[in-house]
């Protein structure tokens, strides 16, 4: 199989592209900046350029002959809230979806599908309520982002390709994401639960993000949204408790949730405001998960497995 991958080289585009070289896949990563690109990607991969993303079609030289499109691209959400940050978050993945079907519009031949990134943020904040894909959106601004961003990726299906989008939940890695931000307060031994601790994390571990992702490609079946997270989805307490023991450190000092919004302003609500996400339409396809138990996912991510 050919595949045109956009976020190649974050942590969840890594580790898709290495999965597909893996099983002898070709790669074709659109990127900003091709020389670094093609000093991190596995061997064989191919790195295009495709400079602006928000704003010009993805080069349809690039999609033309391959099978499938994953698009990654999306600017981080554990930032600053600001005007600014806010316009590239929702900017980055809506107007760079749209460019990029602008660019499948003209390959030739197309690709037959498109596996879109998206989120478990577009559920909102649901307390303890368990939620599927049938569930209904929220209405908080990182809610509205992931609507808008789908709403882009369906639009492929107007041109005959299948449409996937990955709602992908708290992906567990240390080279990026939640994880990553909460290893060195709890190696020091002064980590623990996040206001309160009660709100669920639909954590993922990141080899099931990327073995999700391929099983998606090659299933005709799998189309619409599909919950990437893992089938058990967890408190942050138990999260912190679990973290603390993997690591051999204390998890007990709380993290109020009031710095965080002072800080981060709506991104707080990430970690401060959970969501009890299932992978619902994942089992019904078949998909067996690498690793189901947090802590061995834990393990793995921290170097301990």
């Amino acid at each position: 199989m050919k595949v045109a991958v956009t976020g190649a080289t974050g942590t969840i585009g890594l580790a898709v592209v290495r999965a597909l070289a893996d099983r002898g896949d070709q790669v074709v990563a659109l990127t900003r900046d091709p020389g670094a690109a093609a000093r991190r990607l596995p061997a064989g991969a191919e790195a295009v350029c495709w400079s602006a993303p928000k704003e010009e079609p993805a080069p349809p030289e690039a999609l033309s002959g391959c099978d499938a499109a994953i698009h990654l691209l999306g600017e981080s959400v554990a930032q600053r809230c600001t005007d600014g940050a806010r316009r590239e978050i929702r900017d980055s993945r809506v107007l760079g979806t749209r460019m990029l079907v602008d660019g499948l519009r003209a390959a030739d031949p197309r690709p037959g599908v498109l596996l879109g990134g998206s989120a478990s943020g577009y559920y909102g904040a649901r307390g303890d309520e368990e939620v599927d894909e049938s569930s209904p959106p929220g209405d908080d601004f990182l809610a509205r982002v992931v609507v808008e961003w789908e709403a882009e990726a369906r639009r492929a299906a107007e041109l005959g390709l299948r449409v996937a989008m990955a709602r992908t939940g708290v992906v567990l890695s240390s080279s990026g994401g939640a994880l990553e931000k909460m290893l060195p307060p709890f190696k020091l031994g002064v980590g623990g639960p996040v206001a309160g601790g009660r709100q669920y994390v639909p954590w993922v571990d990141l080899d099931d993000v990327a073995g999700a992702v391929l099983f998606c490609l090659d299933r005709p079946d799998a189309s619409g949204p599909i919950n990437v997270c893992a089938p058990e989805p967890v408190t942050n307490r138990r999260l912190a408790q679990e973290l603390g023991a993997v690591l051999g450190r204390p998890a007990v000092l709380p993290v109020p949730a009031f710095p965080l919004r002072l800080l981060y302003g709506d991104m707080a609500s990430i970690v401060t405001a959970g969501v009890r996400a299932v992978p619902r339409r994942l089992q019904e396809l078949g998909y067996a998960f690498r690793r189901p138990e947090l802590r061995a996912s834990l393990r793995a991510a921290t170097g301990g497995d």
